[in-house]
């Protein structure tokens, strides 16, 4: 089913692996799709609770598959850059779209380098946690391009229009250490010990959150944090706190508590969304 990345199950956890190392996982747009329906398959599996995304090899994904050179970057009709950039009109428009409307949270753990569209892919995720080794840069200035997959809008909201645009502007490599300073990981580790984090927090998620509650959550926070106000979401998050106030996953989650044992939510992604959710993304 898969080509470019591989996909498998884990307890609770979909661990999408981009799979290139021979070419140091370089982006293309069949990747790109593989990881929209990578994503799309874990959102349809009630058994998955997250979905973490990393690389094969030595890094993470070292941008665009540049094998055609200049051409690479040319999405002209017929030009070579259709492999990286589809039809044109950016890359990772699907992908972005299908992380970003996820209702699974993503939690990206990079095991290298990850650059240009290497890095940008992966702003929709919710959790990014980083070998101590890795490196970053949004470098598209340095090779004559703007920003894409969204990150002029999405790298603002993680890391503040100052820090954005000190690492777009000169489109410099960067340090883990700096990546965390900054505020676009939650966590460096050694190398070795990058995956246990990583499949740790997806357990912590699996064994105490309702996962009806967190796809809702997650959605709110990525649609709603970067407005001006919090007027808009009033108009929608008391009716959803009634929705699901009223539903069985509630009932299950104050009773645990008050007898002092973990949750077992009865609530299922795939059919117990509120019914007034998916009309408030439906302009996103």
């Amino acid at each position: 089913m898969f080509e470019q990345i591989r996909y498998e199950q884990a307890g609770a956890a979909a661990i999408v692996s981009l799979h290139r190392p021979e070419a140091h996982n370089a982006y293309t747009a069949q990747m790109g799709a593989e990881i929209t329906r990578a994503v799309e398959q874990a959102n349809a599996d009630d058994a998955v609770r997250a979905i973490i995304l990393t690389g094969a090899g030595r890094h993470f994904c070292v941008g665009a598959d540049l094998s055609a050179g200049a051409r690479s970057f040319d999405t002209s009709e017929g030009g070579a850059g259709a492999k990286n950039f589809g039809d044109g009109r950016g890359a990772g428009a699907g992908f972005t779209g299908a992380l970003y409307n996820s209702n699974k949270p993503i939690i990206t753990a990079f095991n290298g380098a990850a650059v240009g569209v290497g890095l940008t892919m992966t702003l929709p995720s919710d959790f990014m946690i980083a070998a101590d080794t890795a490196k970053f840069g949004f470098v598209f200035t340095r090779r004559g391009l703007p920003p894409e997959a969204g990150s002029a809008w999405f790298l603002p909201q993680l890391v503040g229009l100052r820090r954005a645009l000190d690492w777009s502007l000169t489109g410099r490599v960067f340090p883990a250490r700096e990546a965390l300073e900054g505020g676009l990981l939650n966590a460096i580790v050694p190398p070795q010990d990058l995956m246990a984090r990583a499949t740790a927090l997806v357990d912590e998620i699996a064994a105490n959150t309702a996962p009806v509650s967190v796809a809702v959550a997650r959605r709110l926070m990525w649609q709603f944090a970067p407005q001006a106000h919090p007027f808009e979401l009033l108009k929608h998050d008391g009716r959803l706190a009634m929705e699901l106030g009223s539903g069985d996953d509630v009932k299950e989650g104050v009773a645990a508590f008050l007898e002092k044992r973990a949750p077992s939510f009865p609530g299922r992604v795939s059919h117990d969304l509120p019914a007034s959710l998916p009309r408030i993304f439906e302009g996103a």
